[in-house]
C-alpha cells in the first residue's frame, strides 16, 4: 500500500495503471488490498492466486492447521479479534457491504469502498490451499457486492486438472 501510494504521490503511476498480483499467503494480501478502502483506490486491477482470505474458517481447511502458530486461532477469541481485521472475505461481506456478521452483530459500513477490477484463481490440485477460499470471495463480490455497483469486474479461473499453480 505504501508502496503504491509513493508511486501515485511522485506521479510515477496513477491507480488505473497500477496492478497488484500475489498467490497462497501473497493472496492473503492482496485480498486485503482489495477489500480496504484506501488501499482499493491505488489499484486499477488485481490477480489472487490460490489465496487464503476466510481466516475464520482456514485452519480447518487442508493444510490450514499447520499455520496456526503462523496466523493464530481462530476460535480463541482474543485471537479472532486480530485476525478479523486481516480477513477479506470479513472485511468485504461486514465492513464494506455491510452484512451482519454470524453472530448477529451489525457492522458500520465503508460506502466509498469498490473493488478494483480483479481476477481470483484457484486450483483443487493445490493441497494446502483449500479452493473454498476464492470461490466463497467470488460469490461475495459477484452475488453482493456487483449488484450493489461495488464490483463490476470480476473474474474467476480454476484448475480442475494437472499441477497445482
Amino acid at each position: 500500500e505504501a508502496v503504491a501510494q509513493d508511486l501515485i504521490d511522485r506521479k510515477i503511476s496513477s491507480p488505473p495503471k497500477m496492478a497488484c498480483i500475489g498467490g497462497s499467503n501473497g493472496g492473503l494480501m492482496v485480498g486485503n488490498l482489495i477489500t480496504r478502502p484506501l488501499s482499493s483506490k491505488l489499484f486499477g486491477a488485481a490477480v489472487c492466486q490460490v489465496p487464503l482470505l476466510d481466516m475464520k474458517v482456514y485452519s480447518k481447511l487442508l493444510a490450514g492447521a499447520s499455520w496456526m502458530a503462523e496466523y493464530g486461532d481462530p476460535d480463541a477469541p482474543e485471537e479472532w479479534s486480530y485476525l478479523r481485521r486481516h480477513s477479506p472475505y470479513h472485511l468485504l461481506r461486514h465492513d464494506n457491504l455491510g452484512l451482519p456478521e454470524s453472530d448477529g452483530a451489525e457492522c458500520d459500513t465503508e460506502s466509498d469502498w469498490s473493488c478494483p477490477k480483479v481476477l481470483f484463481t484457484t486450483s483443487t490440485r493445490d493441497d494446502r490451499v483449500h479452493p473454498g477460499h476464492a470461490r466463497k470471495m467470488v460469490r461475495a463480490l459477484m452475488e453482493e457486492a456487483a449488484p450493489a455497483g461495488k464490483a463490476p469486474v470480476v473474474h474467476y479461473w480454476e484448475n480442475t486438472e494437472g499441477e497445482p499453480l
